[in-house]
């Protein structure tokens, strides 16, 4: 059994900190219904200038395990079936811009005025209040405005932009956990709540280590260390054949990581040299210490270099590019690549979700097409027949599903 199998969720989500969040809660085993714009949908639908406008591999990053009704809600007829489906969820989620929500008249008092018990969550970028609420943002304009920049980087270069995009995605899965969060105190109580999550907030949260070991409680910035992550040795070290991602990562933190690497690296001579016996001094000479890895690495594959260290019992990684991802034999034995017949892509590896519950489970389903599940939906929830729905199709109030088929 699903760990929420029952729980409903309304998604009026686009792009990734929404849609991040609500495929979440799918992947745990909610019904998770997707709201669209008929004409056009989820713009990240077309994120990639693929040739595919509706399908792109970023739409199907984000929205797996949903169904789509596409649902005009400016027009009156679109408006009012939305407000007939709003009884019949649990939890309304939606990241749109600022005053969005308002514009469609479907903020908080609305809809909690249908239904009581909802728990209607909001994502914005710098929040619902405050001299910032009306900006605009995306994920790496909230990655700046948290300090992620600030901290990545070469020591004497400028602010660099990081690779993940936490700034939607790591609000997401926020947003999913005050959702359940929200419901447990629902079950408890009988009453829903809004929840309204900022993404500069949520991004601050994954900044806490640096910010708190480096800043002096505010009295200064935390400085760049590029790929210097803790004192000597710790770094990156390239292998052969030295191609852009050739590079296994070092993270001997102590002294017994320590004796452990010289042993896995048969370098014994290392722990007995003078320039490297203390931390002091492979502080003091971490480049000659840098150098002595380096050879050793560059005679080794990055996955050679990785089985050897990590056999020891030293924190380290191959530096796997995201091609690698997808056929990395280690997630691939442990199901985390799902294999997925998909429309347009055709059969493809879909990365999968890291919680694994041992009484719940789920099989990854494909992203849905815009509108696919429209007459689907209005139909077991709100009764309509074939000549209602068509009736409404024509009044432009809802998408026509046909056309994927």
């Amino acid at each position: 059994m699903p760990a929420l199998e029952g729980v409903r969720i309304l998604d009026m989500t686009q792009y990734e900190a929404g849609t991040s969040c609500t495929q979440a809660l799918a992947w745990l085993g909610a019904d998770v219904v997707k709201i669209e714009a008929p004409e056009y949908g989820d713009p990240g639908r077309g994120v990639g200038r693929s040739a595919n406008k509706d399908y792109s591999a970023y739409f199907c990053a984000w929205n797996a395990n949903k169904r789509s009704l596409a649902l005009d809600l400016r027009t009156e007829r679109g408006h009012e079936l939305f407000l007939r489906l709003v009884p019949k969820f649990d939890v309304f989620v939606e990241n749109y811009g600022p005053g969005v929500t308002e514009k469609l008249a479907i903020g908080y008092e609305t809809l909690s005025a249908a239904n009581p018990g909802l728990i209607y969550t909001r994502i914005k970028g710098f929040g619902a209040s405050g001299p910032y609420s009306g900006f605009r943002s995306m994920d790496m304009v909230a990655q700046a405005a948290a300090g992620a920049f600030s901290i990545t980087g070469e020591a004497d270069g400028p602010p660099m932009m990081p690779g993940p995009t936490t700034g939607d995605s790591g609000t997401g899965v926020q947003a999913a956990m005050a959702i359940l969060a929200a419901y447990i105190q629902r079950q408890r109580t009988g009453k829903g709540q809004e929840i309204e999550l900022s993404m500069q907030e949520a991004m601050a949260y994954y900044v806490r280590t640096r910010a708190f070991l480096g800043s002096g409680w505010g009295t200064r910035a935390t400085p760049r260390s590029g790929n210097a992550g803790g004192l000597p040795p710790v770094n990156i070290y390239a292998c052969k054949p030295f191609g852009p991602n050739d590079y296994i990562y070092l993270m001997p933190v102590n002294q017994g990581h320590w004796d452990a690497l010289c042993a896995a690296m048969d370098r014994g001579d290392l722990l007995i040299d003078p320039r490297f016996e203390t931390t002091r001094g492979r502080i003091e000479n971490g480049a000659e210490l840098y150098e002595e890895i380096g050879n050793w690495t560059a005679q080794r594959t990055k996955y050679e270099a990785m089985e050897t260290i990590a056999a020891a019992g030293v924190p380290c990684s191959a530096c796997l590019d995201t091609a690698e991802l997808h056929h990395d034999r280690h997630l691939t034995e442990r199901g985390f690549v799902h294999e997925l017949e998909l429309p347009v892509h055709g059969r493809v590896p879909m990365l999968g979700f890291a919680p694994r519950l041992s009484e719940s489970t789920f099989d990854m389903t494909p992203p849905p097409r815009l509108g696919e599940h429209t007459d689907e939906v209005l139909a077991a929830e709100l009764g309509l027949d074939e000549g209602e729905l068509a009736e409404l199709r024509d009044a432009g109030a809802i998408g026509d599903p046909a056309r994927f088929t």
